[in-house]
């Protein structure tokens, strides 16, 4: 049932996601749009809800409570910024705004941004494994099982921040070859 009420979310803030960016840009109702679109974090909450009541009533701590854990987290560290991109997009394509900016390929603007996105996944990971543990512990019965996932998410995030941080160095090197 829990993989049903995931799966549903991750639609579900899709769905919002969309129809709050066509209210807003194709049907002209800003208002309504940004209601729309303020009720896609509460699709997370449903989830986390969903997970919450699975485990108090008696679901051993599994995959699908890391999953719905790791979704929640990323939604916290990445969802204003996906909101942001798509809202930028639709306001280009729909609204007839000027496009985007392209972000930098280089120098300190890109090394900024590659940190900035390390530091967001980082925020979406204490999330992440904060639900697993307290999922477990919810439990009562250790958070070994729920825990599982975060040694892989451990690694993603080291070799995340090796990569983020090693366009800090790159203007060294631009500087070394003039």
């Amino acid at each position: 049932m829990l993989v049903a009420v995931i799966a549903g979310c991750e639609i579900g803030f899709w769905v919002l996601l969309a129809a709050g960016l066509v209210t807003r840009y194709l049907l002209k109702l800003p208002k309504a749009g940004m209601v729309l679109l303020a009720g896609v974090p509460l699709v997370d909450v449903v989830m986390l809800v969903a997970s919450v009541i699975d485990i108090h009533r008696g679901a051993e701590p599994a995959f699908k409570h890391s999953l719905a854990a790791i979704f929640i987290g990323v939604s916290v560290g990445f969802g204003h910024q996906t909101l942001k991109w798509a809202d930028g997009w639709a306001a280009h394509y729909l609204g007839g705004a000027p496009r985007p900016v392209k972000p930098p390929k280089r120098g300190p603007e890109r090394a900024r941004r590659e940190r900035a996105g390390w530091f967001r996944h980082l925020l979406a990971y204490v999330v992440g494994v904060g639900i697993m543990i307290g999922l477990g512990l919810l439990s009562g019965r250790g958070y070994d099982a729920v825990l599982a996932p975060a040694g892989t998410w451990t690694l993603v995030l080291v070799i995340d921040a090796i990569v983020s941080f090693s366009y800090s160095f790159e203007r060294d090197r631009e500087k070394q070859s003039v």
